[in-house]
């Protein structure tokens, strides 16, 4: 999805404090079951003026969702259509989908913008922050550069961290030596930056 409507929380708000007699419907269902079950609310004035009102609300709310998804989807489509015209060698990297490919591309522009990987990590908010003290030497989250660059590096690692056996035990490795898993993403947010900084910049290379 290009972004998260905020609908399907303000419906569960309304059913929270909807009467008891409507909110029973909807308990126990998932948010796409309430969606669904919302938008299908006929009007019965028998339910009482404010179960009636929560229940309009609630379909009107639920439609509303359904329209943004149906936008979403079709807007995701068409990016994914530029993203295979334009550099589709992206979307064969883990954890790369069609949202996140665009948002690289917008931010790389073009080969040359980043003198090197160092300067895209920088521009991504990958880049190590020293945070030594005393005798210990760390690093820390990079709060700067671009915020929308650095969730589709973020997006990239969560999903190598869920299906690839090599972060897997990377991730495995680096907790047994005492890292904490702010620190294991940074360090896979760099590495992935460096990758997808050489795929840009060299697209169609397997030596990555």
């Amino acid at each position: 999805m290009l972004s998260r409507p905020i609908e399907p929380g303000q419906l569960h708000c309304l059913i929270v404090s909807a009467p008891e007699t409507l909110r029973e419907r909807f308990r126990g269902a998932s948010t796409a079951k309430i969606v669904e079950l919302a938008s299908h609310l006929r009007p019965d004035l028998k339910r009482g003026a404010e179960a009636e009102t929560t229940a309009r609300v609630l379909r009107t709310v639920a439609r509303r969702v359904l329209a943004l998804q149906k936008e979403a989807k079709e807007h995701e489509a068409a990016i994914a259509a530029m993203v295979r015209a334009w550099r589709p060698d992206l979307l064969s990297e883990l954890g790369v989908g069609p949202i996140v490919a665009a948002t690289l591309l917008c931010a790389w522009s073009h080969p040359g913008r980043c003198r090197s990987e160092a300067a895209f990590a920088m521009l991504a908010g990958t880049a190590p922050v020293p945070a030594s003290s005393g005798m210990t030497n760390r690093h820390r989250l990079n709060r700067f550069g671009d915020r929308q660059l650095n969730r589709a590096l973020h997006t990239v690692v969560i999903n190598r961290i869920r299906l690839d056996p090599a972060t897997k035990a990377y991730v495995a490795a680096r907790t047994k030596e005492g890292r904490t898993s702010r620190e294991i993403k940074r360090c896979l947010k760099r590495y992935v930056a460096r990758r997808l900084y050489r795929r840009l910049e060299h697209g169609g290379l397997d030596n990555l």
